[in-house]
């Protein structure tokens, strides 16, 4: 029966305490080992929280640890080079998105995401910047959705 663990560590960083350590030692494995292999695999995503799915198989202590992509706001977040989204997103804006930062996010999250074309999952990392309080090329977020939508940007968005 293999055991799965679902985490959220910070990219490169994860450490033998909770949440890793923790749900570990009761499997009897090489946590040293293990959180050396999580912090090589996400280094790539170093100042962001990274899910992480670790299948253990606690006989043959044998483990596979698959990383998912950071949550979309995290990815805004540190492309903008800001630390958190707006705390009143009506109101404060805290940075302002270009068109290929968005569609760098939307294909970073291609995996993830439910939509099928670039187009839709542009539309889905806008979306959170409506939340976030991040404009997109100077726009209220609300405003670049609608134009994406009315097909503005479909030559930088074919694909």
């Amino acid at each position: 029966m293999v055991e799965k663990l679902n985490v959220l560590v910070d990219g490169g960083k994860a450490t033998p305490g909770p949440p890793l350590g923790p749900a570990l030692g009761p499997l009897g494995l090489n946590i040293v080992e293990i959180i050396k292999a999580i912090n090589e695999k996400t280094k790539s995503f170093e100042g962001m929280k990274v899910p992480v799915t670790l299948l253990v198989d606690p006989k043959s202590k044998a483990f596979t640890i698959e990383v998912g992509t950071p949550p979309t706001s995290a990815l805004i977040t540190k492309e903008l080079k800001i630390e958190k989204g707006s705390g009143d997103p009506g109101k404060t804006r805290v940075g302002n998105l270009s068109l290929a930062q968005a569609i760098k996010i939307a294909n970073m999250k291609a995996d993830a995401m439910q939509a099928k074309s670039l187009k839709a999952r542009v539309l889905e990392v806008v979306g959170t910047c409506v939340s976030n309080g991040v404009t997109v090329e100077g726009k209220p977020a609300k405003e670049f959705s609608k134009e994406i939508q009315a097909g503005k940007y479909d030559k930088q968005l074919a694909g």
